[in-house]
């Protein structure tokens, strides 16, 4: 596979295009003190599966092709809604769900297990054409939570449920459900076993553990033909994390945010930090109130204010005129796009941006 993965296809009529090979970036970089960031314009939908030390030599040639392919074929769910008439929420759900199901993503299926060995889900969704939102917190009965945080948003009057709040509604609401054991995977049980034999502390000492074992959350902005925006976010949280624990993914602002104004917004990383900092809602705060533009919003909050208080991840963001900003502090980070034209492109690794 190349460094960079591009695409073009019109979903509804053709079917996906063979892979196309890059030589020139589609994107623009943006140098600041925290690295580059990817700007690219014209973009309908993009998307992040998790960010953290993704290196190319610990990545096998057949394990980059799985990912690069589950990012396309959630990318190209998302595009089809958009191509059949749904708006941005109907994309946003529609990419989101399809990252649930794999196991190579912290959510849903692939959601990493807490302290006890089980999972607790999260994830939340906000509508930026009516400032709407729904979130559920630590549940743990959904297949796909951003489908029920939608049915929060839409068919409740709150924003958000959690722990067996979550599950009841789910339940009232029809909502696929499935049993604890079709959660586990054989990679997340691993996984948890190697934690609790190295970590014979505590799960406070969250500070100084591997940075992949922090995050992974995935995502998806969207902005639809009437010209509204969507984001969404869903997740398995922290692996080992303490029972109960809750991060940024479904707390609305800290993890998630959309406006028609101004940008849709979702965030992967250290869920504390971003919850301390508000990140998702700074970008929109400092294009409405600053007078920023997305880039330098996201450059400011995500590039220097992130890492200046202790914190590590990224985001995808989307602006009202189809700007795109991916800016992240790790080494690596699961994201992708479509452009107005169909053209898709999926990247992994830092050095991809340059």
């Amino acid at each position: 596979m190349s460094d960079q993965s591009l695409t073009r296809f019109s979903l509804g009529h053709l079917p996906l295009a063979s892979l196309l090979l890059c030589a020139a970036c589609t994107s623009t970089p943006v140098g600041s003190a925290g690295g580059d960031m990817e700007v690219v314009p014209d973009v309908v939908l993009a998307i992040h599966g998790g960010a953290g030390t993704i290196l190319r030599e610990n990545m096998t040639p057949e394990m980059d092709q799985r990912y690069r392919q589950a990012l396309t074929q959630a990318l190209e769910a998302g595009y089809a809604a958009l191509e059949a008439g749904g708006d941005a929420l109907d994309a946003v759900e529609a990419a989101i769900r399809p990252m649930e199901d794999s196991p190579l993503f912290n959510s849903g299926r692939g959601a990493v297990l807490n302290d006890e060995g089980e999972v607790e889900l999260d994830a939340s969704i906000m509508d930026g054409a009516e400032g709407l939102a729904g979130a559920v917190a630590g549940a743990r009965t959904p297949r796909h939570p951003i489908t029920l945080a939608r049915r929060v948003m839409n068919e409740s009057p709150h924003v958000l449920f959690a722990a067996e709040g979550a599950d009841r509604f789910a339940e009232a609401q029809g909502i696929e459900t499935m049993e604890a054991a079709w959660f586990v995977t054989p990679r997340r049980a691993d996984q948890l076993k190697r934690m609790q034999a190295r970590d014979a502390s505590s799960t406070a000492d969250l500070a100084r553990r591997p940075v992949d074992e922090k995050f992974g959350t995935v995502g998806c902005v969207a902005l639809d033909g009437d010209g509204h925006l969507a984001a969404g976010t869903s997740t398995g949280g922290m692996a080992r994390k303490a029972f109960g624990r809750v991060g940024d993914s479904p707390i609305i602002g800290a993890g998630t945010w959309a406006a028609d104004a101004t940008c849709a917004v979702s965030c992967t990383g250290h869920g504390e930090f971003f919850i301390r900092l508000a990140i998702a809602h700074q970008l929109h705060a400092r294009m409405l109130f600053g007078d920023q533009g997305l880039p330098q919003a996201a450059r400011e909050a995500v590039l220097e204010e992130l890492p200046a208080l202790g914190g590590s991840g990224g985001c995808v963001a989307l602006g009202a005129d189809g700007t795109l900003v991916a800016p992240f502090t790790t080494a690596g980070m699961y994201r992708g796009w479509v452009t107005r034209n169909g053209v898709v492109t999926v990247r992994i690794h830092g050095d991809e941006r340059r």
